[in-house]
């Protein structure tokens, strides 16, 4: 979608960098306190009190579960001064809790914005996933076809061996079948304990050697390296899990129809869109929050749709009393 026809203003990329700093630097806070849900906390609050400082009437569509579950920033929430465009947002302020409560490699900020009535509006629940990076015929890959043909056939379209192919999961119990099959092929595992959004991210980075990301996560997760994809390249195929009553009941209400439908990236995001992360504890793709005796930085990667830019700000944060550890 052009500029023109957008309702997003490019401007709209920094200000979603200052959103994901603000949760990145509330959360920094907390790393290695052992308390996920406190940084977790840290970072919603500090995100939405930057949303609200915003130029846009906002709606949160992806975010951490229904409104009886605030104060987390909740499915429907409306954030912005609404003086400005209609926009959607997905948004996970801390990705990651464990990772950060622990100081282990890898938490986030992340967030998403597109034009209004273009993310899926989906719920806090698990969804199937399959991901590739750019440069790849469509339909390489398949979220029916069974683990060996998609290796094999990824393969084949980038003229290597299976045997030279990665691929990045979720260490999970349930993706042990998965596992052992790609392994079976000769092909290697990446295993990830968190970080659902940059382990799909990692398929269009060519630094990091990941080939194809498989396996459930979390469906907000889902939307949001949707996002990612849409601006840098890349095939992506989901399918939400809905296991339960509740869920057919909450999709329902949500206004999707067709529980066991497949979701291109186009599916899940139809229009110009922005994608920001700024890195809370150091990983393969961000370097986290650094605290030094006059000043604190950050880094954020922020792409856009319409141009394929990749940007990454480093920020110098000189406020320290702001935030300080106390």
């Amino acid at each position: 979608m052009a500029d023109s026809q957008s309702k997003m203003d490019r401007n709209l990329a920094l200000e979603a960098v200052r959103v994901t700093e603000a949760a990145a630097l509330a959360a920094s806070k907390l790393m290695g306190r052992g308390n996920e849900k406190a940084a977790d906390q840290a970072a919603v609050d500090a995100m939405r009190q930057a949303l609200n400082a915003l130029n846009i009437e906002g709606t949160v569509v992806i975010g951490e579960g229904e409104r009886d579950e605030a104060p987390m920033l909740f499915i429907g929430e409306k954030v912005g001064n609404k003086n400005g465009p209609k926009v959607d947002i997905a948004v996970d302020p801390l990705e990651g809790t464990v990772l950060c409560a622990k100081n282990m490699p890898g938490s986030i900020a992340t967030i998403a914005m597109a034009d209004g009535g273009t993310l899926l509006h989906a719920p806090d629940c698990y969804m199937d996933k399959i991901a590739i990076g750019p440069g790849y015929p469509k339909g390489t890959v398949d979220l029916d076809a069974p683990v060996e043909e998609n290796i094999i056939n990824l393969a084949k379209a980038k003229g290597v061996k299976p045997t030279e192919i990665t691929a990045i999961l979720l260490d999970r119990p349930r993706h042990a079948d998965k596992i052992a099959a790609i392994r079976k092929l000769g092909a290697a595992v990446s295993l990830i304990s968190d970080g659902d959004v940059a382990g799909v991210i990692h398929c269009a980075e060519a630094k990091t050697g990941i080939d194809i990301y498989l396996g459930s996560g979390g469906a907000p997760e889902g939307v949001l390296s949707a996002a990612a994809l849409r601006c840098i390249g890349g095939q992506m195929q989901t399918r939400l899990v809905i296991d339960t009553e509740a869920l057919q009941e909450r999709i329902l209400k949500m206004g999707i129809k067709d529980a066991k439908k497949k979701y291109e990236i186009e599916d899940m995001v139809k229009g110009d869109c922005l994608f920001a992360a700024t890195g809370v504890t150091t990983g393969a793709m961000l370097k986290g929050v650094t605290f030094g005796k006059e000043v604190i930085e950050t880094e954020t990667v922020v792409m856009r749709s319409t141009t394929g830019t990749v940007r990454r700000v480093i920020g110098e944060h000189r406020q320290l009393e702001k935030f300080h550890l106390d």
